[in-house]
């Protein structure tokens, strides 16, 4: 017993020192290339199940696949023994595979080919094998002939009819029906058991209106079988009538006698239950008892397992899914009624067969490398754990040093090549067995490269990056990597190496750009690959769409704006809500942005810009909220009914996500303006229930309007019409004034009140007047209109007067008293002593006499002064003698005023009146007087010519107003260069001299000039001017050049050449030629052509180039009148030249037609249209 347990301790010692130094196996991966050069044993990969059940109908299908290399061969066993297939022509086996086959078609039967099958895969380097598969086939026996009598049973007591379905494999479904093939109906009275037979608790008289048959259903065969059918007497204590039955009574109110509960299945007070773990657990419980009992479940010592029960079969069954060790113990069920109560318990005890707490894998080891195989089960009785290798018991193979077998561990140690092998662990007891395979497989292989050679790797910067080398050799080689073939082995910093070969760099920069070596070393050899790595810059989108709302109808733009590296081409597309959005013709998409236009509400949704390189991408997101005018309110209604008041209450509509801010209510009325809708009020865009103010006596409909940032909903529809009463006028008319339209009356005018202030039908005004101050009593009128004229009046006295409104509710308020007037007469008499002082050039102060206040015989206006030019004092001006007016309001005793901008040195006449409202008085007496003398004003042109190039030409020409004699003129000049001026130089002329020439010192000198006129009171108003810059010859004064023989000669050349063309173009246009005329002929040409920045006009029009409309040849052979005509756009031939002898004749607005039809006669002078007439 010592030697026993210190050899133990040697071997898990020993156990432990291997872990240690134990090597990682070797995964191979499953590179082609690998994979094909890789000698392997044997693996199962498919293989029938174990206990295989199959059709008799059919032919049978074994399955036994499995791969190795070099391809493994395939034998059987049957029942223990060698299967020969060979000898069995019914029995063949797939080609590459151990599948086999056996048919039937030239006889035999299936059932001789039952029993135990086992299949063996084999190779160079061992066997592998499938797991026992039991053959059998299925059975669907008949049903025994048997002649059953009817059963009698009395009413209330239980009853069981049972089945007995015959043996089949696999075991069949039972049901119950009618021999009518009608199911029986089954409750917490009736139903059926695990075992197949029919419970009744109790026995109705109805039960036996029909007879029951057990029916079973093969599922292979998917046959039904029926047995004979049961026939049902029951017995009644009392006579039963079939109208009076019913499911709350189903004795229909005899006396049956009651039954404490007992059970009909099972029986006794206890049993026991046997099942495998995994599979489900189903108890039952059926009870007999009148009334029915009722079943309730629980587990003694715990709690049912709430997450794996059900109850079934109206609580008789108890189902556990998926059954586990917890799950054993005492179940209880009982059967309850008021009668009492009844138990009975069943022990469940859980048995497993064996199942994997470790299962053994294949191990891949190079030589002197150590390794072990697991094999690990649990079960209910624990396992028992047999080795094999290649299918036969390792205890009888052939020693093996590397290897040693420890209970469920296999230890290798300094595996050598020639040792690989199968190994079949069988882990068993007396409810089932696992088999595994799990090859050892010892390999040596030289290091090679799986991946693609010279890869080149794009990446962006700053970014983690990962360049793979995946390799593989046994023994595993060691892996290192260098930058362009220099330097020590990369690792550490900011690079990693990886197991598998992967070189990471944990942030790429430029400088990390360059080629990468591994290099993998064994034993055996070496191998290396380069990887290539370029540093790219990110690609990001720089200005980013943002989120906006976009009034229907309107445009939308999102910008896209992108920044990458600019040897990486990138693509720019849109989604719209994750989806691919579809330009179309009206979107428009360019490299920075996306327009929307004429937005809709289909446009709404989230807009993704992403921009995408071949190696990143990036992408930005916004949303187009589409704001449109609100919906109409719908559902008015009015309540709460008043007499100058309703309230209105109405149901929003959809905003189109833009907040109602105000409700507009409208109203119509049908007396006064019918179909009109007017405003009544606003209201805040929280409120949907308002209170509306109204005017009596209006039959009153609504609408509402809704109002939001982007404008009016249409108006919803009218609500019901509201009626208000009749009430006395609540308003004073308005304007009251008294007023004479004649000097012997007074017209009362207000203004009528508005339709919604009359408050009822019939109105009136009552109108009160009477003389002020003098106390006489007031007179009154009623009247219908807005107007009362008094006659016989005196001129122009006040009066009181007073206005009120009335109809037929009652009176209304009476205005306040205001005070109107008489009509005016002309006034009696001039103002007097009407004189002039203190004259000057430009004015004169003027003087008289008031008149009596009384003799105005109206409202005093003011004073006016009438007063005209006579003449002028200067030798030969004439003037114009309009009649001019000056208003002066004063009420002194001697009035005065200022008569200003006269004209100087001028003879003027004047005089004044009085004026009321209406009329003016007799005039005062005329005065005359003379200005005295002024300043005169600016020249009337002034001129600046260039004749030669150091000669300057000025002329001008005396002013239209001197204001006094002219004594001569004064000049002022300097030369001007950008912002700096000359010394300031005067030359004076004589009143006849309107012109000078002044010699320039330099051709490029310019002058500011200042020229005005001289009285003897002064120098006038300026005229300023400054030279030209003049900087070539053709701004010389073209008067000389016009005289040379040379210019004349060549201006005729050019107009002979012209001409020319004109006739040929005519003669090319009465052929169907088009002209490149403009389309617009409607609209007026410039009058002035523009010149370019060159100096060089410029005639050309965008039309120029579009062929000329409407040119066409007519019937009769004459050429129809293009509208386009150069003849619309002469002016009678009245090309000129001008002063430099430049061409100036130019298109005018085309004539009205029917001008043009009438004057042919002058048209017929131009040269253009002779040469059309011609043509």
């Amino acid at each position: 017993m010592l030697g026993q347990g210190r050899h133990t301790a040697l071997a898990l010692v020993s156990l432990l020192l291997l872990s240690l130094r134990e090597a990682t196996p070797i995964e191979v991966p499953q590179d082609p290339k690998i994979q094909q050069d890789l000698k392997q044993p044997p693996t199962i990969v498919k293989q029938s199940v174990k206990d295989y059940i199959v059709d008799p109908r059919d032919n049978i299908i074994i399955e036994c696949e499995a791969k190795g290399n070099p391809v493994p061969t395939f034998s059987w066993r049957r029942n223990g023994k060698f299967f020969n297939i060979g000898k069995d022509p019914r029995v063949t086996m797939r080609k590459r595979s151990g599948t086999l086959e056996i048919g039937f078609r030239s006889g035999g039967r299936p059932e001789d080919y039952e029993g135990e099958y086992q299949c063996f895969a084999t190779n160079d380097f061992g066997v592998a094998l499938s797991n026992k598969i039991l053959l059998r086939v299925s059975k669907a026996p008949l049903w025994p002939k048997e002649v059953l009598e009817p059963v009698v049973v009395t009413e209330g007591s239980p009853l069981v009819l049972t089945c007995n379905p015959p043996p089949g494999l696999p075991p069949p479904f039972t049901f119950w029906m009618s021999s009518a093939m009608n199911p029986i109906s089954q409750d917490k009275r009736v139903s059926t058991g695990l075992n197949g037979d029919l419970y009744f608790s109790n026995v109705v008289a109805q039960d036996a209106h029909t007879d029951y048959s057990c029916n079973a259903r093969f599922l292979f065969t998917h046959t039904i079988q029926q047995k004979n059918p049961f026939t049902l007497k029951v017995l009644t204590k009392e006579p039963y009538n079939e109208t009076s039955y019913n499911a709350t009574d189903p004795y229909g109110g005899r006396k049956v006698s009651e039954s404490t509960p007992t059970f009909l299945s099972p029986s006794g007070s206890e049993s026991s239950k046997i099942v495998q773990r995994d599979e489900q657990l189903l108890l039952e419980c059926i009870a007999a008892g009148l009334p029915t009992p009722t079943v309730k479940w629980f587990k003694k010592g715990g709690d049912l397992p709430g997450n794996k029960v059900k109850f079934q079969n109206f609580n008789k069954t108890l189902k556990i899914i998926s059954v586990s060790e917890e799950d054993a113990g005492e179940y209880v069920c009982m059967a309850n009624s008021h009668l009492g109560s009844i138990r009975h318990s069943i022990f469940v005890q859980v048995k497993a067969a064996p199942y994997w707490l470790d299962k053994p894998t294949d191990l891949v080891l190079a030589p002197d490398e150590n390794g072990r195989l697991v094999c690990r089960a649990n079960g209910n009785p624990k396992p028992n754990i047999q080795w094999l290798i290649n299918g036969q018991p390792i205890d009888t193979s052939p020693a093996n040093p590397s290897r040693q077998v420890l209970g469920d561990t296999i230890l290798f140690r300094s595996v050598q090549m020639g040792s690989s092998a199968v190994y079949q662990c069988n882990a068993s007891n007396q409810h089932g067995y696992l088999l595994s395979n799990a090859f050892v497989s010892v390999l040596d292989m030289p290091p090679r490269m799986l991946g693609p050679k010279n890869q080149l790797i794009k990446v962006i910067e700053n970014n983690r990056t990962f360049l793979d080398c995946p390799f593989f050799g046994s023994p595993l080689p060691e892996l290192r990597w260098f930058k362009n073939g220099q330097g020590s082995g990369l690792d550490g910093g900011q690079y990693r190496v990886y197991i598998n070969g992967t070189l990471e760099i944990k942030r790429a920069r430029t400088e990390d750009e360059g080629t990468y070596t591994c290099v993998a070393n064994s034993i055996l050899g070496s191998a290396e690959n380069q990887v290539r790595l370029e540093v790219k810059a990110q690609t990001r989108i720089v200005r980013f769409p943002e989120h906006q709302s976009a009034i229907r109808g309107s445009t939308a733009r999102f910008n896209c704006k992108v920044k990458s590296d600019p040897s990486l081409p990138v693509t720019v597309t849109w989604t719209k809500d994750d989806k691919a959005l579809y330009l179309g013709w009206r979107l428009r998409k360019d490299d920075e942005s996306l327009t929307i236009p004429n937005v809709n509400e289909g446009d709404e949704g989230t807009y993704t810009c992403t921009v995408k390189s071949e190696i990143d991408q990036d992408s930005a997101s916004a949303r187009l909220t589409v704001l449109d005018r609100p919906d109409p309110p719908i559902d008015l209604d009015l309540s709460d009914p008043a007499a100058r008041s309703v309230r209105l209450t109405w149901i929003p509509g959809n905003d189109h996500r833009s907040v109602i801010t105000e409700f507009l209510v409208q109203f119509e009325e049908d007396r006064w303006e019918p179909g009109r809708w007017q405003n009544l009020s606003t209201y805040p865009g929280d409120l949907n229930s308002v209170i509306l103010q109204l005017a009596p006596f209006v039959n009153y409909q609504f609408r509402v309007i809704a109002i939001n940032s982007v404008g009016q909903s249409q108006p919803s529809r009218p609500s019901p019409r509201y009626k208000t009463s009749g009430a006395a006028p609540d308003v004073i008319p308005r304007g009251l004034r008294g007023w004479g339209s004649k000097k012997d009356n007074m017209e009362i005018t207000w203004e009528p009140l508005l339709d919604l202030e009359r408050n009822g039908p019939n109105l009136q005004y009552n109108v009160w007047w009477r003389r002020k101050d003098v106390g006489e009593e007031w007179s009154n009128v009623t009247t219908e209109g807005s107007k009362h004229i008094i006659h016989n009046t005196e001129t122009y006295v006040p009066y009181e007067i007073k206005v009120q409104a009335r109809n037929e509710f009652g009176q209304g308020p009476e205005s306040n008293v205001v005070i109107g007037y008489s009509g005016e007469d002309k006034p009696t008499d001039a103002p007097t002593d009407f004189r002039v002082s203190k004259v000057d050039s430009t004015k004169a102060n003027i003087h008289w006499k008031s008149v009596d206040p009384n003799s105005v015989q109206g409202e005093f206006k003011e004073y006016k002064l009438y007063y005209w030019r006579e003449s002028s004092i200067v030798p030969g001006l004439m003037v114009s003698k309009e009649n001019k007016t000056k208003g002066i309001y004063s009420t002194t005793s001697e009035p005065s005023g200022i008569l200003s901008d006269l004209v100087p040195y001028s003879k003027y006449k004047m005089f004044i009146v009085v004026a009321n409202r209406h009329f003016e008085g007799p005039p005062s007496n005329t005065v005359e007087f003379s200005t005295k003398e002024g300043v005169p004003d600016a020249p009337r042109f002034f001129r600046i010519n260039r004749r030669s190039f150091d000669t300057i030409y000025l002329e001008w020409d005396k002013p239209l107003e001197p204001n006094g004699i002219l004594t001569g003129y004064q000049l002022k000049y300097q030369t001007v260069n950008g912002s700096r001026v000359g010394r300031q130089q005067l030359e004076t002329f004589l009143p006849n001299m309107t012109d000078f020439t002044l010699r320039l010192p330099d051709r490029s000198t310019r002058f500011k000039f200042l020229l005005s006129a001289l009285t003897q009171v002064g120098a006038g108003e300026v005229f300023a001017e400054e030279s030209p810059h003049f900087t070539n010859e053709a701004y010389i004064d073209q008067v000389d050049i016009a005289t040379q023989g040379w210019f004349i000669g060549l201006m005729c050349a050019i107009a002979l050449i012209i001409l020319i063309l004109l006739i040929v173009c005519f003669i090319k246009r009465s052929r169907g030629g088009k002209y490149p005329v403009r389309d617009k002929k409607d609209l007026p040409l410039d009058s002035v052509d523009h010149k370019d920045q060159d100096g060089s006009f410029d005639y050309h029009s965008d039309e120029d180039n579009k062929p000329l409309q409407g040119s066409q040849t007519s019937l009769d052979g004459n050429v129809k009148e293009s509208d386009d005509s150069l003849v619309d756009y002469g002016e009678g031939g009245d090309g000129q030249f001008n002063e430099d002898g430049s061409f100036i004749g130019q298109y005018t607005v085309k004539k009205d037609k029917d001008e043009t039809e009438g004057n042919e006669s002058s048209e017929a002078t131009s040269p253009v249209n002779a040469i059309y007439s011609l043509a």
